[in-house]
């Protein structure tokens, strides 16, 4: 007698059988397959190639999930074995938490657990194991399509925040020339191995280790495209003061104008679910809401990110 298979199975299966033109057309092997669709089963699920990543709420959220049934990982493995005939040991949860401090950049384990996923024609390097996050932010995949169409030979990017140098390598494979900049030497590192998988030579571009803040402050160089795309909340040790994304994002634009073109934009974005964007930038700068545009088509969530796009 054949086995009835179970709501979260037939839930997975109808989001894979949604995708999978999608995926093929635009040769993802990473994107989002369930999305806290179904109540009982609060979890987000992505795929990494062959592997399984299953976000759950950490203990600083629990508040956020008290009122939801007990959660069922075993029945989401027999379901992601059942549709992808995966090997258990590809299925990797981990718990989304909030960091601060040093928690933000320390390593959770030391497996070196690099591989290579594929993107927009684009080679990028994971780590599913040892860090919080994998490498890779997903639901900003439609930006890092746009800076790659954007960008050409003559175009100057400014990558902050830049994290792993993802959309630093969608510009310059477009030729144009990038400076990415992050507080964390484990990611200026980490873009320069993305760059190196691309075959793009490291001394046409410029990677500084710093506070977002002091290079603006610092540099004299003007830029045609600006990425900014801050953390919500961070108190790293290397740096003497509290950032607060609500708070301060007036100072820090105000700072990238500065280091805009004429005819250049500033992509502004966080991921503050309550974020609003001050009134003084609006009445100074053009200014594009951008968010509903930019929510990938495999995200449920539609408030995962908030962007904007600024310009003179």
């Amino acid at each position: 007698m054949q086995q009835t298979s179970s709501i979260i199975e037939n839930r997975i299966k109808k989001n894979h059988s949604k995708l999978k033109n999608w995926i093929k057309k635009n040769k993802i092997s990473c994107y989002r397959l369930y999305d806290k669709d179904i109540p009982e089963y609060p979890y987000q699920i992505d795929v990494y190639n062959e592997y399984f990543v299953i976000w759950e709420k950490g203990k600083k959220l629990e508040k956020e999930q008290s009122h939801l049934p007990a959660l069922k990982k075993d029945e989401i493995i027999k379901a992601l074995k059942n549709i992808f005939s995966c090997d258990i040991k590809n299925i990797i949860f981990k718990m989304r938490k909030i960091q601060q401090g040093k928690d933000q950049y320390k390593k959770e384990r030391d497996l070196n657990a690099f591989f290579t996923i594929t993107e927009n024609n684009i080679h990028l390097k994971v780590n599913l194991y040892d860090y919080l996050d994998t490498g890779l932010f997903l639901d900003h995949r439609p930006l890092r399509e746009k800076i790659q169409a954007l960008s050409h030979k003559n175009l100057k990017v400014l990558n902050l925040f830049s994290y792993t140098g993802s959309i630093s390598v969608n510009a310059a494979i477009k030729n144009a020339r990038v400076t990415t900049v992050d507080l964390s030497n484990t990611y200026i590192n980490w873009a320069k191995d993305n760059f190196a998988l691309n075959n793009i030579n490291l001394k046409e571009h410029t990677f500084i280790t710093s506070d977002v803040f002091h290079f603006l402050k610092e540099t004299t160089e003007k830029f045609d495209l600006i990425i900014l795309d801050p953390p919500s909340f961070s108190n790293s040790k290397k740096v003497n003061s509290i950032f607060d994304v609500q708070r301060d994002h007036v100072g820090l634009i105000e700072l990238c104008m500065l280091r805009l073109t004429n005819e250049g934009t500033l992509f502004f974005s966080n991921n503050h679910r309550k974020f609003r964007l001050n009134e003084k930038i609006t009445s100074t700068y053009q200014v594009k809401d951008t968010s509903e545009k930019t929510i990938p088509i495999d995200f449920r969530d539609k408030r995962i990110h908030q962007s904007f796009e600024i310009k003179f």
